[in-house]
């Protein structure tokens, strides 16, 4: 077998891991183990606090002492235990111990696996620039069919979905120790410092730089917020559409949300070469306050069904023309040098602090509209797209930049 479809193999089965309870795991804590707003908000919290400090740990055992497919192996082996502990804890202090553990071990392994897959694509003569998006798009149907299959089992409000989550890893713990060895290069002048990305913090002196990186944040947190409450949304219509496809099938539905993304992704190179960065984040900022909006008059029949499907098919450019374009602006801005830290710096700003910010505060708010048990969906999918729309107002006049046409 070829090393692109080793690679494919690879990328489907890391996120298939991830797409068996990240969408479905708000909906088995509200429904099932009766968790607030707040403490669901906290457990979901855990990714981003991960993602902030452990990726360079990780890095450095890498590096330094434990070859990357090796410790993606491992890591995913023990991932395959917490899995399992997940489904035995019902209270709030056990559950979010577990999944913190779970976060930060995770996390890291979304990195190693890039840095598996440049290394073995690079090492081979492939350009990485044009030889890895078609396998990560893999990633995606991983994540996607994963998400169908909790759907379809019956699967999203109850703990199976740990179960899933845990065979898959375990296959991808055995598949890592087959993939070609991974060098260690001791690089000992690389400091502790540099090793955190914190050197690229040099880029904060850029007005400009900062506000992006400031948005990047606020960006971050819109986007928290559906992967959390997205699915529990859409399941509290059983009060009143208790057969619907919505009901019956919202993590499906919530799905079609990553086949958005997939076609957006295209349209990136066209968007950024005609109109720039600015307008392009604009259309992202944008693309959430629909988002958020067509979720607040959404319903499971008639017109409302339709604002649904909407909702998830702006998605895509809600996400990619941010997340996808911001990481293309970070990487042509910064210093060759600082390369890597820039983009370390920008998914510890989007996947971190903004993760940590949407979560909390996205628990405070439903919390605050939910009255006896009942959540006020409505408003609270307007809170949020207000929100959105401040956002892109407040960035269209603080972001100065001025596009050439290339």
């Amino acid at each position: 077998m070829n090393i692109k479809k080793r690679l494919t193999i690879l990328n489907f089965l890391e996120f298939f891991s991830w797409g068996a309870w990240l969408l479905s795991a708000g909906a088995y804590m509200v429904m099932t183990l009766g968790f607030s707003g707040v403490q669901v908000g906290a457990v979901y919290a855990t990714l981003g606090l991960a993602s902030i400090f452990m990726p360079p740990i990780m890095g450095i055992i890498a590096d330094r002492w434990l070859n990357a497919e090796k410790l993606l192996a491992i890591s995913h082996l023990f991932l395959v235990g917490l899995f399992i502990l997940l489904t035995r804890v019902t209270d709030f202090d056990s559950f979010y111990i577990l999944m913190f553990i779970t976060s930060m071990i995770y996390m890291p392994t979304l990195a190693l696996n890039n840095a598996i897959s440049y290394h073995n694509l690079e090492s081979r003569g492939y350009d990485s620039f044009k030889s890895f998006p078609p396998i990560r798009v893999w990633g995606t149907i991983g994540f996607v069919i994963a998400a169908w299959i909790i759907d379809l089992a019956g699967y999203k409000v109850g703990k199976e979905q740990f179960y899933i989550a845990a065979f898959s890893s375990l296959i991808l713990g055995i598949y890592a120790f087959t993939l070609p060895t991974m060098p260690i290069v001791k690089n000992n002048d690389k400091t502790m410092y540099q090793r955190y990305g914190l050197d690229a913090f040099v880029l904060l002196k850029n007005k400009n730089l900062a506000v992006f990186f400031l948005f990047s944040v606020l960006l971050g947190a819109a986007l928290q917020i559906t992967n959390i409450w997205g699915v529990p949304f859409l399941n509290d219509f059983e009060l009143d559409f208790k057969d619907s496809f919505v009901v019956k099938h919202s993590v499906f539905l919530m799905s079609l949300s990553q086949i958005s993304e997939v076609v957006f992704i295209l349209a990136i190179p066209y968007f950024l070469k005609n109109f720039g960065i600015k307008r392009v984040v604009l259309i992202s900022m944008f693309a959430w306050v629909f988002r958020f909006g067509f979720f607040g008059i959404g319903s499971p029949e008639g017109i409302g069904l339709l604002f649904l499907v909407l909702s998830m098919i702006i998605y895509g450019m809600a996400f990619d023309f941010y997340f996808i374009s911001g990481s293309l602006f970070v990487d042509k801005t910064a210093n060759s040098k600082i390369r890597s830290s820039a983009q370390g710096l920008f998914m510890m700003m989007v996947n971190g602090f903004g993760a940590v910010l949407g979560a909390y505060a996205s628990g405070f708010v439903v919390d605050f509209y939910t009255i006896n048990g009942v959540r006020d969906w409505s408003t609270i999918w307007y809170v949020f797209a207000i929100y959105a729309l401040v956002t892109g107002i407040t960035f269209m006049w603080t972001f100065k930049y001025k596009h050439t046409k290339e």
